[in-house]
């Protein structure tokens, strides 16, 4: 199998033509409707003409912006600049020690470190004892991830899981903290685990090999084959995954058995590893429940009575259905997030009007009060909290002019203490403005945009913007800060979030409103979004860029099919693109539990909804904004072939002139590039891109 044309022969030549495919129809029929796929033979691995394609696509791509390889390496050299590169992280007390984190200047990883701590706030001159140091995993690897990582409760033993692919097959190790030895009882494919009490007893979830889907707990104990590890729970239901942790009160082990729509949990005494699994309650469909233990019960999360979540307890000794009693009601406009017990009180995670709430409670009390923030837009979420009996809340805020910031919440006089914000050198906080404003969709709902510029931004349609969006899985889109957005802010771009349907940013119905049969509105809302912007002037169209990521690449594409002429250029990163053929294959990782998600393309009503929106089913002649689509070779999320497929169609069939440009990493995953320099490389490429397309390169 060959190209129809040698694209390296025309880069090298200096008149770059872009590489060309071969066809080679497969065809298959599917609801009585015939088929044919021309570059099915994209998805063979194994065959080198794939790599050889991918390989002049990337040559192509960087031939075509060989002119911006100054601006290029000047946006890294800003975004660098903005990084504190040598820093280190709040120390967090567990146990005997404190843990923290640190980096070193040109070290692509953090260093995971403790120091012993004394009995009243610890000592600062304690020594330091480096538990790992994720730059010595990666040295001779082209990618190096770390999955988790737990230390035993005795704090003697660390369990931690690295992937070195980016193809998520995640390797557990066990390694000895007082020796530093690594023992060699390795456990392949793995995904969480969790120490029992007796400090040599680790729990942990295996993955299946093709579909990649964590359907296995295993109990694994020290000094022992992990071939000859016990099984204690599988779940034969292929749209669950499963997962095992510990408890903050370090009482029990949980394991939780979920789909999209559905949980299930179990749960076994913490000083009892070798004892019997038991049941909270049985899974219902499309109800989703959650647990954590206080006391003599447990707290379950649930949306069984309403979507958004009530909170019940139930006694440890009898925890089912028949025996919950209701702390608090299911709420319209509220929804419970999440929780988080402690010894004396508990803290509740709610979303109102699109925003994060903390809601804490005294357990002796039973008084209650909600945390309020300063700014419009935000994030606030849980930091590292392990220690159960305390009177401190420790949780991180940030938003789109506010850098990363640790505080401990004092619960006694209710006051919050800042530990830690990011330094980010050359920032002045001052010379930018963010703020929430509202687009209307066709069917009334509205639909929530934050947006950050410089204080001298006018609205006058003059400036550049970047446009996100995702709107999948109920995924809430964070309000954060990122240092890297200054590069563009600083040459009078604008930076908007749009918090369309499909996210849960305003609750489970938001998501409902975007999935399974409605999912057109992710699309349409963004585009609502998108003009809104446009006639209010922040923006013009010949300006505007958008851009998304895995299910926000899916957003891309059908963008750009249904409404090319609102955008300059779009960008896609490891996109969800061939949602026909990719759905349709049960052989493949998530095809199935997503069902739940998108639907099911067996079923003809499904299969039409969903064919109607396929970005590469829908591409068509006529003329599309300039794109740039992005993925790696070892993507398990979304595999290459998707965009790799996209991107050769669309060349047959694009009218326009404007840059169609497919890069791929070949040696990563579905994040990109797993160091934090060659990362920030990746991003300057894009930034590069954008300020050519609006004049600014």
């Amino acid at each position: 199998m060959t190209s129809q044309t040698d694209p390296a022969l025309t880069i090298e030549a200096g008149n770059p033509e872009p590489p060309v495919a071969q066809k080679i129809p497969k065809t298959y029929v599917v609801h009585g409707e015939t088929r044919i796929d021309d570059y099915f033979w994209l998805r063979d691995k194994d065959n080198p003409e794939v790599a050889h394609y991918l390989e002049s696509e990337n040559a192509y791509a960087d031939s075509l912006t060989r002119h911006t390889s100054a601006l290029q390496e000047q946006l890294y050299r800003e975004m660098v600049s903005h990084i504190k590169e040598t820093d280190i992280g709040v120390p967090f007390r567990e146990g005997d020690y404190f843990y923290y984190t640190r980096t070193e200047i040109g070290k692509q990883y953090p260093i995971f470190c403790r120091k012993q701590a004394a009995k009243d706030a610890g000592d600062g001159n304690a020594t330091e004892e480096v538990i790992l140091d994720q730059n010595a995993l990666a040295e001779g690897q082209k990618f190096m991830s770390l999955g988790g990582m737990s230390v035993s409760e005795d704090g003697k033993l660390l369990a931690y899981s690295t992937d070195n692919t980016g193809f998520r097959e995640y390797t557990l190790y066990l390694k000895n903290l007082q020796t530093g030895e690594l023992s060699s009882e390795r456990m392949e494919k793995t995904g969480s685990f969790a120490w029992a009490a007796d400090n040599r007893t680790l729990f942990y979830t295996v993955e299946e090999e093709s579909t990649k889907r964590h359907y296995r707990v295993y109990r694994h104990v020290l000094g022992t084959n992990p071939t000859t590890d016990t099984t204690v729970y599988e779940d034969p239901d292929e749209r669950f995954n499963v997962g095992v942790e510990l408890t903050r009160s370090r009482q029990y082990l949980l394991i939780e058995s979920g789909s999209h729509t559905t949980s299930e949990w179990r749960y076994l005494r913490a000083d009892e590893p070798q004892g019997e699994w038991n049941l909270i309650a049985p899974r219902v469909q499309d109800q989703e429940y959650q647990v954590d233990h206080h006391g003599e019960e447990f707290f379950i999360r649930v949306n069984d009575t309403g979507r958004n979540f009530r909170l019940v307890t139930a006694p440890v000794h009898s925890p089912g259905r028949e025996n919950w009693s209701e702390l608090i009601p299911h709420r319209a406009n509220v929804m419970l997030a999440g929780m988080e017990l402690f010894a004396d009180f508990h803290v509740l995670l709610e979303r109102e009007d699109g925003l994060p709430h903390f809601r804490i409670t005294d357990f002796k009390t039973g008084e209650w009060h909600r945390m309020s923030f300063p700014e419009p837009a935000y994030s606030a979420f849980p930091a590292q909290n392990r220690e159960w009996e305390t009177t401190r809340f420790r949780y991180a805020y940030q938003s789109m002019v506010t850098p990363n910031s640790v505080y401990d919440y004092d619960l006694q006089d209710r006051s919050s203490t800042l530990l830690k914000r990011t330094e980010v050198p050359g920032y002045d906080q001052s010379q930018y403005r963010a703020e929430r404003i509202y687009a209307v969709a066709a069917d009334g709902a509205r639909i929530p945009i934050s947006l950050v510029y410089r204080n001298d931004f006018k609205r006058d349609g003059s400036h550049p913007m970047l446009l996100t969006g995702y709107g999948a899985y109920g995924y809430t889109y964070p309000v954060n800060f990122s240092s890297n957005i200054l590069s563009l802010l600083d040459r009078g771009f604008v930076f908007a979030i749009a918090h369309i349907r499909g996210g849960g940013d305003l609750g489970k119905v938001w998501h409902d409103q975007g999935r399974m049969m409605n999912k057109k509105n992710t699309f349409t809302d963004f585009i609502a979004a998108a003009d809104y912007l446009v006639n209010e002037r922040y923006t013009s169209s010949d300006r505007l860029i958008a851009t998304g990521t895995s299910a926000g690449g899916l957003l891309m594409g059908a963008i750009a099919n249904l409404r090319p002429d609102l955008f300059k250029a779009v960008i896609a990163r490891v996109p969800f693109l061939d949602v026909i053929n990719t759905m349709l294959d049960e052989s493949l990782p998530l095809t199935i539990p997503e069902y739940e998600e998108w639907g099911n393309p067996n079923e003809k009503a499904a299969y039409d909804y969903m064919l109607s929106y396929s970005p590469y089913d829908q591409l068509e002649a006529k003329a599309y904004p300039a794109l740039l689509v992005k993925t790696s070779f070892n993507d398990s999320q979304v595999m290459y072939w998707e965009p790799a497929k996209y991107v050769a169609k669309l060349r047959t069939l694009k009218t326009d002139s404007n840059p169609l440009l497919l890069k791929t990493n070949m040696a990563a995953g579905h994040g990109g590039a797993s160091g934090r320099y060659d990362l920030l490389r990746e991003t300057a490429f894009e930034y590069a891109f954008m300020l050519w397309q609006v004049g600014k390169a």
